[in-house]
């Protein structure tokens, strides 16, 4: 086994404990509402899609490309309405890291992904702050919204309580 740094080594700062809050670690929150800014224009080049012959012909797969385009589009545009986009737009250096995960995650939707590609698609997704680990690693966390009280709904249907025991 090969020693040296790790990227993340130990444990990721709880923002909710008090040992994050005495040592000074503060989470910068975000919108939990997602952001609602511009959208950036898809900053990579369109996917060049298709095959090749026996003969060694490239034969370009445009109706393919096309779709991958367009899954792209969606997905990018989804993306950018989470709360990780309010960081990102002030952290512009991170659109470029944003779009490698957007094509990582239409690969690997498609049934011919490779573990290699599933990979890179989940560090980049903690990267951009796409997983709960990425969000503690960027010091990010979503902001909390005071719940609305629960309705009391009639229902024919008995509640159920669970034993304890003692």
């Amino acid at each position: 086994m090969g020693g040296g740094p790790r990227t993340r080594p130990g444990r990721k700062p709880d923002p909710n404990s008090e040992r994050s809050e005495l040592r000074g670690i503060v989470f910068s929150a975000l919108p939990r509402e997602g952001f609602t800014g511009r959208i950036p224009k898809f900053p990579l080049p369109k996917m060049a899609m298709g095959f090749w012959t026996k003969d060694g012909e490239h034969i370009d797969d445009t109706e393919s490309a096309a779709e991958f385009s367009k899954r792209e589009a969606a997905l990018w545009k989804w993306a950018w309405r989470t709360p990780q986009a309010a960081a990102w737009a002030a952290e512009p250096w991170r659109q470029y890291s944003v779009a490698q995960w957007v094509r990582a995650s239409v690969l690997c939707e498609g049934s011919d992904a490779k573990a290699a590609d599933r990979t890179a698609m989940l560090r980049l997704a903690d990267q951009i702050g796409m997983s709960p680990t990425g969000l503690a690693a960027n010091g990010w966390k979503i902001a909390d919204v005071e719940p609305e009280p629960l309705k009391a709904v009639a229902s024919d249907v008995p509640v159920r309580r669970e034993r304890r025991l003692r």
